[in-house]
Parts: C-alpha cells; sequence; structure tokens
C-alpha cells in the first residue's frame, strides 16, 4: 500500500529538547548537573509526566525523598520551555514542504500535558499538524501498542501501512513497525528526507 501519512514524533525528532539546556543554567559543574539528571529528576521520573501526572504532584514525592533539590525539581516544570533549543536542524522544513504537498501531518508524541498549550503556541511548525496525541492527555505512552491504535482511530481509521511514523526511540519504531506501520527511525533531517522521498511523500 502506498504511503500517504506523515506521523511524527515530537521531542528530539521536531524540537529540539534536552533537560540539559536548563540545569546548565541551574548548576555551576557539569557533574553536578550530570549527577541530579542521573539520580534525581531522572528519565525513568519524567515518564510519569509523559503518561499523565502533573508537574506538581511528580515533584511531591521526589522532594520529600531530595529536599535538598527541592529548587532544581520544581524548575523541571516551572522552567520547562528552557529544556528547548528550537528545532533540530532541517526537520521544520521539511515539514513546510510535506504541508506545501498537502500531505495530512500528525504527531504522536510523550509529552507532559500541563506545558502542551504553551509549546503549541510557542513552536509555530506544532500548527501544521492536524492532529497532535500528546500521551500525558490520554494516560498512554509509547511503545504501548495501544496508543498506536488510538492515534489510527484518532486521525481516521487509516491502514496502518499508509501510515509512515518517524521517531528517534528504537523501540517506539519496533512497536511502530509490528501493527504494520512504515517507520522511518529518526536520526538526522537528511536520512527523514530520504526516507520521505522514498516513499514519495516529497
Amino acid at each position: 500500500m502506498t504511503v500517504s501519512i506523515a506521523l511524527f514524533d515530537l521531542g528530539r525528532v521536531v524540537l529540539d529538547w534536552q533537560p540539559a539546556y536548563l540545569y546548565d543554567k541551574i548548576f555551576d559543574r557539569p557533574e553536578d548537573r550530570d549527577h541530579f539528571l542521573g539520580s534525581v529528576c531522572t528519565m525513568a521520573w519524567h515518564m510519569r509526566h509523559d503518561a499523565g501526572a502533573t508537574f506538581a504532584e511528580n515533584a511531591a514525592p521526589l522532594i520529600a525523598e531530595h529536599p535538598g533539590f527541592e529548587s532544581p525539581i520544581r524548575a523541571w516544570g516551572g522552567r520547562w520551555m528552557e529544556m528547548f533549543h528550537g528545532y533540530i536542524p532541517g526537520t521544520a522544513a521539511l515539514i513546510e514542504r510535506l504541508d506545501a504537498a498537502g500531505v495530512p501531518l500528525y504527531a504522536l508524541s510523550n509529552m507532559p500535558a500541563d506545558p502542551w498549550a504553551e509549546m503549541l503556541a510557542h513552536f509555530t511548525i506544532l500548527q501544521r499538524f492536524r492532529d497532535v496525541v500528546v500521551s500525558g492527555e490520554i494516560n498512554m505512552i509509547k511503545p504501548d501498542p495501544a496508543i498506536f491504535r488510538y492515534t489510527l482511530e484518532r486521525i481516521g481509521n487509516p491502514a496502518p501501512e499508509s501510515v509512515l511514523f518517524i521517531d528517534d526511540s528504537a523501540a517506539n519504531i519496533a512497536a511502530a513497525a509490528a501493527l504494520g506501520f512504515a517507520t522511518h527511525h529518526f536520526t538526522d533531517a537528511t536520512g527523514l528526507e530520504a526516507s520521505l522521498s522514498a516513499c514519495g511523500l516529497i
């Protein structure tokens, strides 16, 4: 079946998101930043936001466990937008080309619900998507197959084979491929452009 729809992940595919961008401002020494991100505000802890926890409710038990880090823990939600450094080079331009060609564009992202409205207003390229499935709004996260099935329903039940799913996570790509999606494991915009061209989308 011909691929006709593009389904993008957002973080590290479209948006340049790295917690270190914020915590470089908070900690004077890289080793202190790395300790904090590796032992306190870890990716496993952050995934609870992606699964539906608010910043406030997820911070409370962590602050109780690490009271000396209360301020940097609260910064995760309070200064969330400082974790971004614009767009991943080249991806926004590809989205603009796809949109100009009339390709239906959607996004599926593991993302907290709390800051989504601010992100949508700030990063205008996100407004090119016809719909964005934000994991924190529906309490499901990739690579759970259920979120891919939900996404298909939400975008009108196309055949999975007609959807090119683009993500930087190998686990997410494997989950989508197992359900029949066409996939592209993102590393950079050059590779994505080649994949889009091979699919006949650009």
